[in-house]
């Protein structure tokens, strides 16, 4: 399986980020804007948090909160759980089931590289399965 530092080539590689001090409201702005299910939340080049449409849904509609009155660094998840350039997408599948997560920040030496979704994971493996059928047909059929 590729590793994850091949799939960020292959995928764009702008990273969405918000500060922790921004409002949640600007936040799920920017997640419509771009169609993302999450951002990272950094100090400067420090990531120090994620926030997810899980996290708005569950940490601010259910509790009565105003989007535009709560900060991101209220709602972020602070225990990032991030993954290197040289991990294989087979290893991040595991983690994101694992952790039951949907999104897994790319660090290099404490540098941000950039993020992986399931939706990569799975468009990742499915691209892996078909080649493999494509290899077995042509094996099996002579070609």
């Amino acid at each position: 399986m590729k590793t994850i530092r091949e799939i960020l080539k292959e995928k764009n590689s702008t990273i969405w980020c918000i500060k922790p001090t921004d409002s949640v409201f600007a936040a799920i702005q920017i997640m419509d804007e771009h169609q993302i299910g999450a951002l990272l939340v950094q100090e400067g080049d420090k990531l120090v948090g994620i926030i997810s449409e899980r996290d708005y849904a569950r940490k601010v509609i259910l509790k009565g909160k105003s989007s535009k009155n709560t900060q991101v660094q209220e709602i972020m998840t602070r225990q990032v759980i991030y993954v290197s350039p040289s991990q294989t997408m087979e290893e991040c599948m595991a983690l994101m089931t694992e952790k039951r997560i949907r999104h897994l920040p790319v660090l290099e030496e404490g540098k941000l590289m950039g993020i992986i979704s399931i939706g990569d994971a799975v468009k990742a493996a499915i691209t892996e399965k078909e080649f493999l059928i494509d290899q077995l047909t042509k094996y099996i059929s002579g070609g």
